[in-house]
């Protein structure tokens, strides 16, 4: 199981108590902490902290003990055992020199990386972590595999749900990932595309009826356009 905790959400003193739950006496006491409660039920998991340069410095001390010692007590004053979670953070510090990087000379990259976490993050926080992975830029070709996977995971829903069976050509795939692809943001704005020129006509269709259950929507690109043929099974 993976829990991911939206780091962005921590940037105040005060949301530290969400992490670790409230103490007695206060709203929300016996709630439990989003991350404590999380690793309480599931110990065996993953714990995803998503753009964690984004926290409040408390949140970092609460880390420190986590990564440290494997537990951490909640505010009603459960330990909390992380010995058998693996904890993963992600970060986007230093990504404009992911993105000028041409290539070659690695561990200058890595050198300038390293020194921007050291920036932004205290000694003993980074002394804790065991590996810093750096990924390189999404290019186009990587464009095209998560392309696959998100209209595969799309297709079987539409099928499951409204009894349509979706295909899409080779060009359509094509067109999505050309205007789903940014330099600078990856594959963000891919489900953006998706949405807009897939979903948003799709759902129109299906209002007005020209698309019903039981058909084969075939969805092609051309003539700068996004067209969709439906046959009946």
């Amino acid at each position: 199981a993976i829990t991911r905790i939206d780091m962005s959400e921590y940037m105040e003193r005060h949301a530290v108590s969400r992490l670790i739950g409230s103490p007695p006496g206060y709203i929300g006491y016996d709630q439990g902490g989003q991350l404590t409660e999380a690793v309480r039920r599931r110990p065996y998991s993953i714990v995803l902290l998503d753009e964690i340069e984004k926290a409040h410095q408390d949140v970092f001390n609460i880390l420190l003990q986590v990564l440290d010692d494997g537990r951490l007590t909640d505010g009603q004053g459960r330990t909390v055992d992380f010995s058998n979670t693996i904890i993963i953070m992600t970060s986007n510090i230093g990504s404009q020199y992911i993105q000028e990087w041409d290539g070659k000379n690695f561990s200058s990259l890595e050198s300038r990386l390293q020194q921007e976490l050291s920036h932004n993050f205290r000694p003993e926080f980074i002394n804790r972590i065991d590996d810093i992975v750096i990924f390189d830029r999404i290019d186009k070709n990587d464009i095209q595999h998560i392309i696959e996977m998100q209209l595969a995971a799309f297709l079987e829903e539409v099928e499951k749900s409204k009894g349509i069976k979706l295909e899409f050509s080779q060009s359509a795939k094509k067109a999505l990932a050309e205007e789903g692809y940014d330099p600078a943001f990856g594959a963000r704005p891919l489900k953006r595309v998706i949405q807009k020129r897939i979903l948003n006509e799709l759902a129109k269709r299906i209002i007005d009826g020209s698309i019903q259950s039981e058909s084969v929507v075939t969805v092609d690109y051309k003539n700068n356009a996004f067209h969709f043929d439906t046959k009946y099974r």
